[in-house]
């Protein structure tokens, strides 16, 4: 049976060799009417970055320099999503407050002390995102003052995390320019740049 199958020839890995990373082609401009899709960072076509409950907040905000990312799924050993943690949750109030509580320093600040827990995130429906629009989805984001949406497909018993939005990845494709990280100051200005 093996007869018909010649073998194939194998060489060396060259040095400084990559590797194929799943990749989402996304639309560079987009307009309010466009399909929400186009402005969702997949996890079925893009690898989520993961980070552990138990590693170091610096190890969590390595990972997204790294992959140039401002959100993180926390996941557990068996890779369960337990939480997201955020470039805010790093980098803003709470884990001064959290140091503070607990009179510990700031190196040892774990993921699990800032993160957003999983019981206390909301998301939004894969289902209904797939009929909504851009502009449903810079609305929802204006709402809840938040950076960032996670999306979930529902299955049988369980959720799956489809994939993410991001404020600052919608304004990029909708031709906005953000100077700030502030929420609030994001929306009115995507708003008033595309009122042009």
């Amino acid at each position: 049976m093996l007869r018909d199958y010649a073998p194939l020839e194998s060489h060396a890995l060259k040095a400084g060799a990559g590797y194929a990373q799943p990749s989402q082609t996304i639309p560079d401009r987009v307009s309010l009417e466009a399909p929400a899709l186009h402005v969702m960072t997949d996890f079925s076509a893009v690898t989520a970055v993961i980070v552990l409950s138990g590693d170091s907040i610096d190890e969590a905000h390595r990972r997204m320099i790294q992959r140039g990312v401002r959100l993180l799924l926390v996941v557990d050993q068996d890779r369960a999503v337990v939480g997201v943690i955020t470039s805010t949750d790093l980098l803003g109030e709470k884990p001064m407050r959290v140091v503070s509580q607990r009179g510990i320093r700031r190196e040892e600040l774990l993921v699990r002390d800032v993160m957003t827990p999983q019981e206390t995130l909301d998301v939004l429906d894969f289902d209904t995102v797939r009929a909504s629009r851009v502009g449903h989805i810079v609305s929802t984001l204006k709402r809840t003052g938040r950076q960032h949406a996670v999306v979930a497909e529902r299955g049988a018993a369980l959720h799956t995390v489809r994939g993410v939005f991001s404020a600052t990845q919608i304004a990029r494709q909708l031709g906005v320019a953000i100077p700030t990280n502030e929420v609030a100051r994001t929306f009115s200005e995507i708003e008033a740049q595309l009122a042009r």
